[in-house]
């Protein structure tokens, strides 16, 4: 559980400024299920340069609740998390001030967005808070105010989340914590869980993953893992201390991710992962004639592939499905077989193509977006506006760079044949 934090201060002289304006989220991360958001009264002056930023002035503060008033709620929402701000040894120093001169003792574990930012983006021109996230495009308002870099921070912090491959925040969070041997209570944590699609991680007491997978179902399939008798089962059940997951809308999303984490962490229960090179596939032919046709071939190099697969049987079968569906015996001008055949290429094929494919968001509004460039995948992420989708820049810096190989090429064609999602071509 973590606590998305901002804090205004009155700016002074170092550990006499006050707070005139503090927003707290309470995220699972996942969504926030908690916030506090309420100026202050600092009981000194804001300096000039600080009103001229914020907007705050010292008459908007006479009637604001005092700190010791408001104290408790901040003890309350921030318990059993760890603080998340942009530069967050300032924020956390000014609370812990604040608490210290009620003679409390605030202690909270932390988390920095510019330390994980400057890893996990680390081509960013600027990892100040405003230029970081107008350069991912994501949506802020009311810059310079608790409230309004509160949630810049948290829609920062869910991107780094997202883009955090190696899960070496959440290990981080979770080695810290005090893991005893499993209760019951602790079984209950699959009813927190979701029952959504996504991947899920199974975490042992030093907090790394000992087993994660993908599933339409978090929830469902965590109970399994409770509750199985079988040898794995077992296991599972005597090591995981702790659960996490990750929703991911998109089933192509979930096992893209799946694909890259396991390679990227390498769980000791989870077995090796086996290559899904196609040496297979429907090939595209132009007979002596100009008329395009359809071909299951073995994988050789050809100029023009529709799709691929494991084996000739698959192709051919793909084939029959394709002369049905859209009665290609049927048609006899060389034209319009040959549009035919060219726009089920565009549907299918990814070959030497620039595309962004769209599937299904976390959440309402979002979308999951997948970057495929000369053919390959180069990563995938979620958008909320058309404009991160149509600035080629903004799109490389948001999506989780993924490993350039032809399995994920196989992944996204044999997705493509039974699902139907948005494919919007790049201009070059």
């Amino acid at each position: 559980m973590y606590a998305i934090l901002d804090i205004e201060s009155t700016g002074g002289k170092y550990n006499e400024e006050g707070i005139m304006e503090i927003a707290i989220h309470r995220f699972d991360g996942e969504r926030v299920t908690d916030r506090f958001i309420s100026l202050v009264n600092p009981e000194r002056d804001i300096q000039p340069f600080v009103v001229k930023l914020t907007g705050i002035n010292n008459k908007m503060l006479r009637s604001a609740p005092k700190f010791h008033e408001v104290a408790k709620r901040i003890i309350e929402i921030t318990q059993d998390t760890v603080l998340v701000a942009h530069n967050a040894q300032f924020d956390y120093r000014i609370l812990r001030t604040e608490f210290r001169r009620l003679g409390y003792n605030f202690e909270r574990k932390t988390l920095c967005t510019v330390d994980l930012s400057k890893k996990l983006l680390p081509e960013a021109e600027s990892h100040s808070l405003g230029k970081l996230v107008r350069s991912l495009g994501l949506p802020v308002s009311d810059r310079h105010r608790a409230n309004g870099d509160a949630l810049a921070t948290l829609k920062l912090f869910k991107l780094l989340l997202a883009k955090d491959s190696s899960k070496s925040i959440v290990k981080q969070v979770i080695r810290a914590e005090t893991l005893g041997e499993l209760t019951e209570r602790q079984l209950d944590m699959v009813e927190s869980l979701p029952s959504e699609t996504g991947v899920y991680y199974l975490h042992n007491k030093d907090g790394e993953i000992i087993f994660l997978a993908k599933t339409n179902n978090i929830k469902k399939k965590v109970n399994q893992h409770f509750t199985n008798d079988g040898k794995l089962g077992r296991t599972l059940q005597k090591e995981t201390k702790k659960v996490t997951f990750e929703r991911t809308g998109s089933k192509l999303a979930a096992i893209l991710k799946e694909g890259f984490e396991l390679k990227s962490n390498t769980p000791r229960y989870n077995k090796k992962i086996k290559s899904q090179s196609f040496t297979h596939g429907v090939y595209i032919h132009k007979n002596s004639e100009g008329k395009l046709q359809l071909k299951a071939e073995q994988s050789n190099g050809q100029a023009r592939r529709l799709s691929g697969f494991q084996s000739l049987k698959a192709s051919k079968n793909f084939i029959n499905k394709l002369m049905e569906e859209h009665q290609i015996q049927s048609l006899v001008n060389p034209d319009e077989i040959n549009k035919t055949i060219a726009e089920i290429e565009r549907k299918y094929s990814l070959q030497n193509r620039d595309v962004v494919l769209l599937d299904r968001g976390r959440e309402l509004g979002e979308k999951s977006v997948f970057l495929v460039k000369n053919g390959t995948l180069q990563g995938f992420g979620y958008v909320e506006l058309n404009h991160q989708i149509n600035n080629i820049p903004i799109l490389e810096s948001i999506i989780t760079p993924m490993e350039q190989d032809l399995d994920n090429t196989f992944i996204i064609e044999s997705y493509l044949r039974q699902h139907k999602i948005k494919m919007v071509e790049l201009e070059s």
